[in-house]
């Protein structure tokens, strides 16, 4: 008996090992890059190596931190992509309402439609968007831009925005509509500050995609003023293989700093649930 013990503990912890070898090796595969552009960022020497500075120096984000270089790109992608998300969730929440709170034979087939249109490569749809833009005249305008993304986004923000519309008690709305108060209102006063951590998940997802989205500001807009950060990271690849590392790393470390704000200021509505407790009971 003694012996078959020792052999099961001995095999439970060669797995904890086993296991903990694997998530470290996991963890050092998203440490690494991230070493590598923080480390660079204030290096004078930076290359592709992962290495301690030789010398430390801002002279990179001095370099960097430019107008035409990173505050106009900067611009455009705060308009793009906040505009593209406040857009995004409206319609979001107006298009997850009805598929929520009436049934249907056709939610699902609508609702599995949608979702394949989250499938579709962006690559195999720019061909015919970009014919249609060229003539309805919204090729290069920050308009037509901010419509593509939002579209793009909104399929898979219908889900999110279903999924967690479905958690708000329908008796909350019936009692503000006994007030008085009419369908919208309940979704706007009612169920869209209920679902505050759901918003919150849409809103971040929206931004983060659109933010690091390269291929439809590029292909959509042709003035170089009107640029998003996106696009403009790729200058730093120079001809014939030149890159400037440094610079690189440090407009990296600037370019992912509103998506990383974003995430801080929303994160306190994603662990804080419906808090619905007792709200139907009596």
């Amino acid at each position: 008996m003694k012996t078959r013990i020792r052999r099961r503990v001995k095999t439970r912890v060669r797995r904890r090992l086993s296991a903990d070898a694997a998530l470290l090796l996991v963890a050092l595969t998203f440490v690494l890059p991230l070493a590598w552009v923080v480390l660079s960022s204030v290096d004078a020497d930076a290359n592709l190596r992962v290495k301690w500075p030789s010398q430390l120096t801002f002279g990179n984000f001095d370099d960097v931190l430019k107008p035409d270089i990173t505050f106009t790109p900067l611009l455009n992608s705060l308009i793009l992509c906040g505009c593209a998300t406040a857009l995004t969730v409206g319609c979001a929440a107006l298009a997850a309402y009805p598929l929520s709170r009436y049934r249907s034979r056709l939610n699902n087939p609508f609702l599995t439609t949608t979702l394949f249109a989250t499938c579709l490569p962006i690559t195999a749809v720019m061909v015919p968007v970009y014919a249609l833009f060229v003539q309805v005249n919204l090729i290069d305008t920050m308009a037509g831009t901010i419509y593509f993304f939002a579209a793009s986004q909104l399929p898979f923000a219908v889900w999110l925005m279903k999924n967690f519309m479905d958690g708000v008690p329908k008796e909350l709305e019936e009692a503000a509509w006994t007030d008085g108060a009419n369908t919208f209102q309940g979704l706007v006063r009612i169920v869209l500050p209920l679902m505050g951590p759901g918003v919150a998940v849409v809103t971040v997802y929206s931004f983060a995609m659109m933010w690091g989205n390269f291929f439809v500001p590029f292909m959509l807009l042709l003035t170089p003023d009107q640029m998003p950060a996106s696009v403009s990271i790729n200058d730093f690849f120079g001809n014939r293989g030149t890159v400037v590392y440094g610079q690189l790393a440090a407009f990296s470390i600037i370019y992912s700093t509103p998506v990383v704000l974003l995430y801080v200021l929303v994160s306190r509505r994603f662990g804080g649930g419906f808090a619905l407790g007792g709200a139907v009971k009596g």
